[in-house]
């Protein structure tokens, strides 16, 4: 069963605070609830959720290079309904993933990594993430080896899923941001793992700094954005 999720607004939240003693304000009086419900939902992603459920956020992630995370998710969705996540060949699900680009490769990526985690034709992803006890390890095994997933996706996946709160889920919006608020001091024109790491130090560090955690500054930053949170 995959575990529902909403676009939830936030009111006031898109005026965006001049320096990082007006954004922590905005987090502590406007978005500290609603953001702190949103994060104990991914933690029940993993607690609550069977294997079927954590590998449609790890599908979800896969679709959402250069695709609306709105779109990811009602592609999910309707595969889920038409009971294609997880039986489906490539061919069928690129059928009914319109919405997604590059829905060919994304489509075969999804196969792969269904076949990735399946044993004796049932899934096993839970135990399998279990098997770690270091999330920054278990980003690299799934950037080794999932095919269409890089340092920013699966630190989402990981994220939404509960088991990586601290990593960074690097966009061209976050680091505007970022540099916005002094935390870096230019935004690179290429992302390769060490300078995604060593942002993702600086983004944590920044975080410490004022004291807002690490999993609540990427959804506060799309919130500023978007209006709301989602995923």
């Amino acid at each position: 069963m995959i575990i529902p999720i909403n676009f939830v607004e936030i009111e006031n939240i898109k005026a965006k605070p001049e320096n990082a003693e007006e954004l922590v304000r905005l987090w502590e009086n406007v978005a500290k609830k609603p953001i702190s419900k949103r994060v104990q939902h991914y933690k029940d992603v993993f607690t609550k959720g069977n294997d079927e459920a954590i590998f449609a956020e790890l599908a979800f992630c896969i679709f959402t290079p250069q695709s609306k995370a709105l779109s990811c998710w009602k592609a999910i969705n309707i595969l889920n309904d038409k009971k294609l996540l997880f039986t489906a060949s490539a061919q069928e699900i690129s059928k009914n993933i319109s919405n997604v680009r590059f829905q060919n490769n994304k489509a075969n990526f999804l196969v792969q990594a269904r076949e990735k985690f399946t044993s004796n034709g049932k899934l096993n992803i839970k135990k399998f993430l279990k098997s770690f006890d270091n999330p920054a390890t278990l980003r690299k095994w799934i950037i080794d080896n999932i095919k269409g997933i890089g340092y920013k996706e699966a630190g989402h996946f990981l994220r939404n899923i509960g088991l990586g709160l601290d990593l960074a889920i690097l966009d061209r919006h976050i680091l505007r941001n970022l540099k916005f608020y002094h935390a870096i001091d230019e935004i690179p024109s290429t992302l390769t793992p060490k300078i995604y790491l060593d942002i993702e130090q600086k983004m944590i560090n920044f975080c410490n700094d004022i004291k807002i955690p690490m999993s609540h500054m990427d959804l506060l930053m799309w919130a500023m954005q978007t209006g709301g949170i989602f995923k």
